[in-house]
């Protein structure tokens, strides 16, 4: 492969590699989510053991967390229960904003004496 020796050269390189129009560069498209994950979620929380639904066993387990003391079950469970605390942001008065100005330094060589002399 040659190199590319101009910037010309490069942007002509980089335009015969771009997308062509009509063309699709990922015929099978994008990931796939699981097939019937809504049924699949259902059947295993429906699911019986001891009598108990799991749907229900998990509720009680969560339930069981949170009045010993676990923050995040019972965080869970008052979210899926009566959603999440909305949070206001109120602003009252006046607002004023001040931005200083930036500070510009010199960086520049000082010039010759000949040159830094004024001619009156």
């Amino acid at each position: 492969m040659a190199a590319i020796r101009t910037t010309e050269e490069a942007l002509r390189r980089g335009q015969a590699t771009q997308f062509k129009k009509g063309v699709v560069t990922n015929p099978k498209g994008g990931i796939k989510k699981i097939p019937q994950l809504d049924v699949l979620l259902a059947d295993v929380l429906g699911e019986e053991k001891d009598g108990i639904e799991a749907a229900k066993a998990i509720l009680m387990a969560l339930r069981a967390k949170a009045t010993k003391g676990d923050v995040r079950a019972a965080e869970v469970l008052l979210d899926r229960a009566y959603g999440k605390a909305k949070q206001f942001i109120g602003l009252d008065g006046e607002l004023s904003l001040t931005v200083p100005a930036p500070q510009v330094y010199n960086t520049a060589p000082p010039l010759p004496n000949s040159e830094n002399e004024i001619d009156v």
